[in-house]
């Protein structure tokens, strides 16, 4: 008897989808309640690649940025920037998609009664990004097409097999992401905690300039980061630029940071929302 309860109230894979489609229409549907946030997700990344062209324009010689390839392999740095802003679009949908989510619902006063359904705690900050995901790659994509029209853009590379680093290390900062809010039931506070840690990770990761231009005392920083080898695969796959080691290297670098880091996030998601329910301080802030 006790066990035939005890599978009713286990939530079969059916319920489990059912509530990560719910969680990503509603974040969808409040999203294009204010149709200008897609605005300025398109404009935003243009207007700091506005004074980088003309820069890079003002230190090139006859049109081709000489320096710039001395450290990338390739002349064509607007192209090489473009690729980066648009990952990074990607990377801070996931550090906001589930470390502020989190602040909200607590602000809101929602979070202990989300908590209370019977589903993974996972699924719910999972659900949280997929809508912030889609909307990504929908703005990323108007993005690059307006940046194209007004400085170029031009892949020489194959774009499907692009996915081949993108897939491993979109996952893999899942599992950031859930240790990453994890810190954030502990803490009770997000902005600066997001706002820090997605600019010094893309930052020293090679989202904006070739990782090799940066100080010696630096680099063992930007190698250890696990996204500076997606930044830098992408690239090397978009734009045939030289890379840190071979691609493949690279790749079979960043599946490992995926699997490790899904682990890691949920071990560590579940400890610490462990210990805030036995401090009773899950729904602070």
């Amino acid at each position: 008897m006790a066990e035939s309860i005890q599978s009713l109230s286990r939530p079969s894979l059916k319920s489990n989808l059912r509530a990560l489609y719910m969680v990503a229409a509603k974040d969808w549907q409040q999203f294009w309640r204010y149709p200008l946030n897609a605005v300025s997700f398109l404009l935003q990344p243009l207007i700091w690649l506005t004074p980088v062209y003309f820069m890079g324009l003002a230190f090139s010689i006859n049109g081709e940025a000489r320096g710039f390839a001395g450290y990338a392999g390739t002349t064509d740095y607007i192209s090489f920037v473009l690729v980066g802003a648009v990952l990074t679009n990607f990377v801070q949908t996931v550090f906001w998609g589930m470390g502020y989510a989190l602040k909200n619902d607590m602000d809101a006063g929602v979070l202990e009664s989300n908590w209370l359904m019977p589903i993974p705690r996972p699924i719910l900050l999972v659900g949280r990004t997929f809508s912030s995901l889609f909307t990504t790659t929908l703005t990323s994509l108007g993005m690059l097409l307006i940046a194209a029209l007004l400085f170029g853009f031009h892949p020489t590379g194959n774009v499907l097999l692009a996915l081949a680093p993108v897939i491993p290390m979109l996952i893999g900062l899942y599992g950031f992401g859930i240790a990453f809010a994890a810190i954030v039931l502990l803490m009770r506070d997000s902005n600066t905690l997001v706002d820090m840690s997605s600019f010094m990770v893309s930052l020293f990761s090679g989202s904006q300039f070739p990782v090799q231009a940066l100080p010696r005392f630096l680099m063992p920083i930007s190698l250890a980061i696990p996204l500076t080898y997606g930044y830098d695969a992408l690239r090397g796959v978009l734009l045939h630029t030289t890379t840190l080691i071979p691609i493949y290297y690279e790749i079979l670098l960043l599946v490992v940071f995926m699997f490790v880091m899904v682990w890691f996030g949920l071990v560590v998601f579940n400890n610490m929302e462990r210990r805030v329910r036995m401090k009773g301080t899950l729904g602070q802030h």
